[in-house]
């Protein structure tokens, strides 16, 4: 009898423990798996509430850099999904967000790392992340996913805008450039001159002393270091040298190549902000009537997206 009693105890606290997790249903949204290349891909859709079955178009959120888990939650509840409010966008568009690759799609911060990324026991970001964090794959995956979403039912396909923050910035613009159906593309917090060189611009603020130069000149020669090994996938130092090398890709030519309407954001004080200045002046000088640029002190990609949806 007394065992019993402790079994049942044990059992209750489990049930208990486990209803305190959040769903997906939690957070306003509907939850689907698809299967790419051998891995579980989390597909998060956020509609206007009653209108989930409305046939709209998608709007495709490229999330920024590293593991983080797309829905988490800590003693005062669920953090928000996307870095904006999407209440804006819900009368017209479905609005999809898809998990970085082996990363939990839920998970409390407690259990996260640093920067509420998702780590092994020994502190490491996932294997099957760290040889998946590559633009092309993303590209890719993100393609299909796409693909398999134009199969339902309550998506139209006559309009699909594509947006990315940060590291998704490049990921969307990438997309637009390889996918047809993509009709216009938001590119928001990006570096269209790459990766590399926000990484030194941050370097170049930091020099204050007599010996001025030598944080950036630190970078130039990891910079020289990562170019020479460029297809090195070693995941002991975070982001490989092949990520780094890819996502440090110039922007400039494929965004001023685009057909179709794009809308770059960025904040003024960024480190990105010279460069994303400079495409600007590249875009008037190329007469591209089809880039709309917003300047703001603060990145507030709320205000961006809205913009873009009311234009």
């Amino acid at each position: 009898m007394k065992h019993s009693l402790i079994f049942f105890i044990l059992i209750f606290i489990h049930l208990f423990l486990y209803a305190q997790i959040p769903k997906a249903t939690d957070y306003g949204v509907r939850h689907m798996i698809f299967s790419f290349e051998s891995l579980p891909v989390d597909i998060l859709i956020q509609s206007k509430s009653g209108e989930e079955k409305h046939k709209k178009p998608l709007l495709f959120f490229c999330q920024g850099s590293l593991p983080q888990p797309l829905l988490k939650y800590d003693e005062q509840g669920l953090y928000g999904i996307f870095p904006f409010n999407p209440e804006v966008l819900l009368k017209n568009y479905h609005l999809i967000i898809v998990g970085k690759p082996a990363v939990p799609l839920i998970c409390s911060t407690k259990a996260l790392g640093s920067q509420y990324c998702y780590v092994d026991s020994l502190g490491q970001f996932p294997k099957d992340y760290v040889t998946r964090n590559l633009p092309a794959y993303y590209v890719r995956r993100n393609i299909a996913v796409i693909q398999f979403l134009n199969k339902q039912t309550w998506v139209n396909h006559d309009q699909l805008v594509v947006a990315g923050h940060s590291e998704g910035s490049t990921i969307a613009a990438m997309m637009s450039s390889a996918y047809k159906g993509v009709t216009q593309l938001i590119y928001s917090g990006g570096n269209p001159c790459g990766r590399i060189l926000s990484i030194i611009q941050e370097a170049r603020y930091q020099e204050s002393d007599t010996d001025s130069t030598r944080y950036a000149e630190d970078w130039y020669q990891e910079w020289q270091k990562i170019v020479e090994h460029k297809t090195n996938m070693d995941m002991t130092s975070g982001d490989t040298y092949q990520a780094t090398y890819t996502f440090s890709q110039p922007m400039m030519e494929s965004l001023l190549q685009l057909k179709i309407p794009v809308l770059v954001t960025y904040g003024t004080t960024d480190w990105s902000a010279p460069f994303t200045d400079y495409l600007r002046v590249e875009a008037i000088r190329k007469d591209k009537k089809n880039i709309w640029f917003k300047p703001i002190w603060v990145l507030i990609i709320t205000t961006s997206l809205s913009i873009k949806t009311d234009r």
